[in-house]
């Protein structure tokens, strides 16, 4: 045999063994066996490097670090499932899908445990791993390949007959056991513990460093089909589970076939029962309609399937003793009491802090600093001060007094009459709030200076390069580069991402400068309003409480923060900075051109960004959708367009592609 055909046979027998081991749970060899073959592989790649291929099992151990991970988009979204809480909750759930596709009958579900990790989208192309992402927004994901290589139970080729384009969803986890073994091996090394397996897992997978990644115990569990070209006809979503096996993609062992509510119920009464007995944690079951054909006729609302929902478990509760209590600063001066507790195990995670939300919440529960109190996870995730035991308070319990003065800055504390929130007065002269002012500004949804984050924040205000938004249009090249594990190059393109964002909208920017409780639709409905920033900056709140879902509160916000001469400076230094919007004329009382019309966006367009497209339609009146339907009048298609395309001429809707669009705007004059 030729060393080339040796190091094919290896790799094949290389990859079978680990189906066996990964997929199947039946191995034939002993991991020392299965080293020994590894070992002849590297060996022959070593002596001819020609022999070594992309799908090589040598090239598992992770390449050099990267300085940051891609941005890529998904073939269709990832979407988001709703909860159902209750068994109630789950009866509605089934009642509507019944209703929907007129049935009395039962339907069938595919049920299987909602994994506790980080949601992930994986390619091949002609059977080979082409490409790796994270679920990111639902649209766009970071690119991850280099990281998923180094999972030994994710094949790097397809076994079988495998389609011309497989995307395949599921989820990596840690398992308990590795989770341990690696806090042994944290705390061995002095360094940080991680809280618990899942944010063990989604740490492991954002290493820039894949080598580190590569040295995690981490698994991966596939649940869903996100695209097929060339694959066999596939009816269910069972049949999907079991060609994604077929083709060496593990599943879960725990997914069954039931019938009807019933069927869901019993599937949710058996797995909590044994939740505690996996080798990994879960917080829910994920109930799926089984039939392809039911789900094209269910569709979607907003960015959740309607044929799909996670029924959570109860949350899991502790008892332990509350410390002291701490208060964080947030971005708008919010001050959030955090509670330090005596640490202990609540659903499977060690819990040292929990949110004690506000003032209002502590004198409701009746807590003071030395009850003992009950601790619970919210989703299995966020811990929380669920209520104090009178019964075992100690005689020197101390009450909890929100302080006079910011814990940071030592400005006043205010609280307006008729708020749960006590704010700090401080605003950006305030380093907690500078910091999250910043980290807002930066955001994708807001000014979208991609490379700006916590830490490079942190360094810039440590170094008082920054003091503003303002301040990051004249950063120099050079002090940015001389910022710890930053560099020339990285330096360059952060400034030049600083550069870009100074053309955006008024809504956008609106949105970026953090007025507290002006989120992206507050944003946007007060950009329509009013038209431009003179005329929203001089309004009284009665005005800008005839904006459309504007209510009191957030006018008194709005006017309370254009009142502040530091922001009126901040956004004068912004405009001298060439930091420019989009206006346009108040529309108040207005039919705008495209009010009533639907629009959906697919694919990339050659020039806008989702985003801007999203923008400009919505500026002239349009409503933006995430789904088609029969009540949509244009699906506006760009490269890579996916279902949303199929669906739109199955239903013979409008299709555009973005010089389409361009040009209707411009004839409706909102170009």
């Amino acid at each position: 045999m030729s060393q080339a055909a040796r190091a094919a046979w290896l790799r094949d027998e290389l990859a079978r063994h680990n189906h066996r081991y990964y997929v199947l749970d039946e191995p034939e060899v002993s991991d020392a066996e299965y080293d020994q073959l590894l070992r002849e592989l590297q060996q022959l790649e070593i002596a001819e490097p020609a022999l070594c291929t992309a799908d090589s099992p040598t090239q598992r151990v992770g390449s050099a670090p990267s300085t940051a991970f891609d941005s890529v988009r998904h073939p269709a979204p990832m979407l988001s499932l709703d909860n159902a809480l209750s068994d109630d909750e789950l009866q509605a759930f089934d009642t509507r899908l019944r209703e929907r596709l007129g049935t009395a009958g039962t339907v069938r579900f595919s049920a299987e445990p909602k994994l506790d990790g980080l949601a992930v989208s994986v390619i091949y192309r002609e059977g080979v791993l082409w490409r790796a992402a994270t679920r990111g927004d639902g649209e766009q994901g970071e690119d991850i390949t280099a990281n998923m290589r180094t999972l030994r139970c994710l094949p790097l080729r397809l076994l079988g007959d495998a389609p011309a384009l497989l995307e395949a969803r599921g989820e990596v986890y840690m398992p308990v056991a590795g989770f341990e073994s690696l806090n042994v091996e944290q705390s061995r090394q002095g360094l940080k513990l991680f809280v618990n397996p899942r944010n063990a897992a989604a740490g492991s997978l954002r290493q820039l460093d894949p080598r580190i990644t590569a040295r995690r115990p981490l698994e991966i569990c596939f649940y869903a089909l996100g695209a097929l070209e060339g694959g066999p006809l596939l009816t269910t979503h069972a049949a999907a589970l079991a060609a994604l096996r077929n083709w060496g993609l593990r599943t879960s062992p725990e997914a069954r076939l039931v019938q009807g509510v019933e069927g869901c119920r019993a599937y949710f009464a058996d797995l909590q029962q044994r939740r505690a007995t996996l080798p990994y944690q879960i917080d829910g079951v994920v109930y799926k309609v089984d039939e392809f054909a039911d789900q094209e006729r269910l569709g979607f609302v907003s960015r959740a399937p309607r044929w799909a929902i996670a029924r959570k478990f109860p949350a899991e509760e502790a008892r332990t003793v509350l410390r002291a209590v701490d208060f964080q600063v947030g971005r708008t001066g919010a001050l959030t009491p955090v509670a330090r507790l005596d640490p202990v195990l609540v659903g499977g995670a060690t819990v040292s802090n929990a949110t004690l939300h506000n003032m209002d919440e502590i004198a409701r529960k009746d807590i003071c600093i030395g009850d003992t109190i009950v601790v619970r996870r919210a989703g299995d995730v966020i811990p929380e001060v669920v209520r104090s035991v009178p019964a075992l308070r100690p005689v020197d319990a101390a009450v909890i007094v929100l302080p006079l003065q910011c814990p940071v800055c030592q400005s006043v504390v205010e609280r307006i009459e008729g708020e749960a929130v006590a704010r700090c007065t401080g605003a950006l002269r305030c380093r907690a709030q500078r910091h999250e002012a910043l980290r807002h500004y930066a955001s994708r949804r807001a000014l979208d200076i991609d490379g700006l984050g916590d830490v490079i924040i942190g360094q810039l205000i440590d170094a008082d390069l920054v003091q503003s938004p303002a301040d990051l249009y004249s950063l120099p090249r050079a002090a940015l580069a001389a910022l710890p594990r930053m560099g020339d190059k990285s330096a360059g393109n952060l400034v030049d991402a600083i550069a870009a964002s100074r053309s955006t909208t008024l809504a956008r920017f609106l949105f970026g400068l953090g007025i507290a409780d002006v989120g992206e639709a507050t944003a946007a409905a007060l950009a329509r309003q009013f038209g431009n920033l003179q005329a929203l900056s001089g309004a009284t709140a009665e005005q800008i409480e005839l904006t459309p879902d504007v209510g009191p509160v957030v006018s008194r916000h709005v006017t309370a923060f254009f009142a502040d001469p530091l922001n009126l400076q901040i956004i004068a230094r912004l405009r001298e900075a060439g930091v420019q919007w989009v206006e346009g004329e108040p529309t108040a009382g207005a039919v705008l051109p495209l009010t009533g019309q639907t629009f959906v966006l697919t694919g990339t367009l050659p020039t806008l960004s989702r985003d801007e497209a999203k923008a400009r339609l919505e500026a002239a009146g349009a409503k933006v959708a995430g789904s088609v339907s029969k009540r949509t009048q244009y699906v506006v298609a760009g490269e890579e367009a996916g279902s949303k395309l199929d669906k739109a001429r199955e239903l013979g809707v409008q299709v555009i592609d973005e010089r389409g669009l361009l040009e209707l705007l411009a004839a409706v004059g909102a170009g």
